[in-house]
């Protein structure tokens, strides 16, 4: 699977990739906002990893920025954010996220638990 991932910090990048990487995945960067609504607009997707506090563009204006590119209604966007007061899993998902995963990311359970939520937006 092709995944787009929206990430300014470069530990996280890594991270991410090295994990998905074990997968089978393909991971593509994109290091704000503006850069992944470009990416996702040239390229086909099957997962969005969208990491919600960005430079300029924040995660939320980036979802809804991404839902508004015809063919991408429907694949997933996976918040990953540090972001985890009450409401703001709902933030997300309001904004066009499928789902909202907590930093820092358990390497030991979060392909796990990205695999687990590939099915459609809720």
């Amino acid at each position: 699977m092709k995944v787009l991932l929206i990430e300014d910090n470069e530990q996280n990048r890594y991270l991410v990739t090295f994990l998905l990487e074990q997968r089978g995945c393909t991971v593509v960067h994109a290091p704000d906002g503006p850069a992944g609504i470009e990416r996702a607009g040239q390229e086909t997707f099957g997962l969005i990893l969208l990491d919600i506090q960005l430079p300029g563009m924040d995660g939320y204006e980036v979802a809804q920025a991404l839902r508004k590119i015809p063919g991408l209604a429907t694949p997933p966007i996976i918040a990953v954010t540090s972001y985890a007061m009450a409401g703001d899993r709902e933030k997300a998902l309001v904004a066009g996220c499928s789902y909202s995963i907590e930093k820092p990311i358990n390497p030991e359970t979060f392909v796990t638990e990205v695999m687990n939520h590939l099915g459609p937006p809720n």
